[in-house]
């Protein structure tokens, strides 16, 4: 692979400096070249806890260090990261800091930029494809249609929100906040039948799509639907009223709770 990647791009070695570089939504082939060939030329590489390992065996001779965070849980504080950047580039060439995704959506990446040009540190950002755009490859479903949904919002946010009528909206980290997310949609207007579809741990192996409504969502306890606490994105809109009865129904998860939830009662 690496060898490949070379043969793809100019041989010439990258600038000195540092490089934000977006990971991709977890797969480790969604990387693109440009991100992967950094790796390859890269003295050191700085990376989020769950970048996949293989993506890291493309980093020939760099030095790796684990920053960031793992589902919320801080290993590192976001000035401490800061500063390990800029001390890198000091001592390193080639600096990459390897981060989930896209660098700028949600991804902190002002606060990195601000340390770096505090500095007057030469730095670049290499985009990557950000999960609203994987899952929406995994659903094969566009979230803006012509006459259906002409705006796209991608938040982190569950309230303190305006949506017009016909749009989509993209909820990252949203596993915890369902019941939220729905009571909020629906205080600001929108249908309790409007369709929604969750995409849990975007683009890896053990992906699952799960259709639902967000009347469905307002009483649910997340933990119970996803136990083991992986990445989920939450999808809303009309857009998915076809595609979301495609899918795992939330009420046949439900109906499977409940029912073994009675089967321990009863034993």
């Amino acid at each position: 692979m690496q060898n490949t990647i070379h043969k793809l791009l100019p041989s010439k070695a990258p600038q000195a400096g540092v490089y934000l570089v977006g990971a991709g939504p977890g797969a480790f082939d969604l990387i693109t070249v440009r991100g992967a060939s950094l790796l390859a030329s890269a003295d050191i590489v700085l990376h989020d806890a769950l970048i996949d390992p293989r993506m890291l065996g493309w980093c020939s001779g760099a030095k790796l260090v684990e920053v960031g965070k793992r589902c919320g849980a801080h290993f590192n504080s976001q000035r401490f990261i800061n500063k390990q950047l800029v001390d890198a580039a000091k001592k390193y060439a080639v600096v990459v800091r390897l981060k989930g995704g896209d660098p700028l959506i949600f991804g902190r990446a002002m606060e990195e930029i601000a340390a770096l040009e505090s500095e007057n540190i030469y730095f670049e950002i290499v985009p990557g494809i950000t999960t609203a755009l994987a899952a929406s490859a995994a659903l094969k479903q566009p979230p803006t249609v012509r006459n259906v949904s002409r705006t796209l919002t991608l938040t982190t946010m569950s309230s303190h929100l305006s949506y017009e009528d016909a749009g989509t909206t993209i909820y990252y980290m949203g596993r915890e906040q369902l019941p939220e997310i729905a009571k909020s949609l629906i205080e600001s207007g929108r249908d309790e039948g409007t369709p929604v579809c969750l995409v849990e741990s975007v683009s890896l192996e053990n992906q699952r799509m799960i259709g639902t409504s967000l009347a469905e969502l307002l009483s649910i306890e997340p933990s119970h639907i996803f136990p083991d606490r992986h990445p989920v994105i939450v999808m809303v809109g009309e857009v998915y009223k076809s595609k979301a009865k495609e899918l795992l129904p939330l009420s046949y998860l439900l109906g499977s709770l409940n029912m073994r939830a009675a089967i321990q009662v009863a034993a």
